[in-house]
């Protein structure tokens, strides 16, 4: 049985695609079978691993609306261990077309069920906003990982999605809990961001990783290029300090066993 977690934040911008691309990347390095789900309309996630998002046929929007069986939408990718159900513009659409539907936030979780068994974690890269494509991502999951900017603004953005995961708790997946926090785009050469970080540890009840990902340029030009961040510089501070993230969350697995 696999093991789902959401990426997640309401506000953009803090490295949520590539905290899925290269948290993926990662765990697949480590012999795990993943998989990763494209739910943003943007479709970061879908690009930054190298796949042409324009002209694809099978997509998160054709499983969500059901044209496409989940299996036909499964892509392999370059990298081993690793699979893509991927996303382009379309996706935007599927809100509106599931506003009649049944049980519109759990369609998701339907069909990942026909598939748990074939990995070891699915990775869901969430939009930046809350709608039926986040609900159901959260109906899905098992967990959610936020990553937090090291800026300013950081604590605002968390209040709103704890919120919303509680309203998910309350209302449609009472087992959904929270993976941790993940400090992304650190600079420890600025006060601003050690203060964020001593901000969010004195005011969040959530595990927080020991991972601090650090701002890199090397990170930042990776998805460019449709590789994840231990493809293109496996030596980077960004590569070590994803594949160190990996590590806890393996490990945070096997201590919940």
């Amino acid at each position: 049985m696999s093991k789902v977690i959401a990426v997640a934040s309401q506000k953009g911008g803090v490295g949520k695609s590539t905290t899925a691309i290269n948290l993926s990347a990662c765990l697949a390095e480590k012999r795990k079978k993943v998989l990763i789900i494209d739910m943003d309309p943007q479709g970061n996630t879908t690009s930054g691993l190298g796949v042409e998002k324009e002209n694809l046929e099978n997509t998160v929007y054709e499983l969500i609306i059901g044209e496409s069986p989940i299996k036909s939408c499964i892509m392999p990718l370059g990298i081993k261990n690793l699979d893509i159900i991927p996303a382009n513009v379309n996706l935007a659409g599927a809100e509106i077309e599931l506003l009649s539907s049944d049980g519109k936030e759990y369609i998701l979780k339907g069909k990942v069920k026909e598939i748990s068994d074939d990995y070891d974690y699915i990775i869901i890269d969430c939009p930046p906003s809350l709608n039926v494509l986040t609900i159901n991502a959260m109906t899905t999951a098992d967990t959610v990982l936020i990553p937090i900017q090291c800026e300013y603004y950081a604590l605002e953005g968390l209040s709103q999605l704890m919120h919303t995961i509680t309203l998910v708790q309350e209302r449609l997946n009472p087992d959904l809990n929270v993976e941790g926090v993940v400090f992304t785009m650190y600079d420890s050469r600025t006060n601003l961001a050690i203060d964020v970080v001593a901000s969010v540890r004195a005011n969040i009840p959530y595990k927080i990783f020991k991972t601090i990902i650090p701002r890199n340029v090397r990170l930042a030009e990776a998805p460019s290029h449709g590789l994840p961040i231990i493809a293109y510089d496996g030596k980077s501070a960004g590569a070590k300090s994803y594949r160190s993230l990996a590590k806890e969350i393996i490990r945070e697995r096997r201590r919940s066993w």
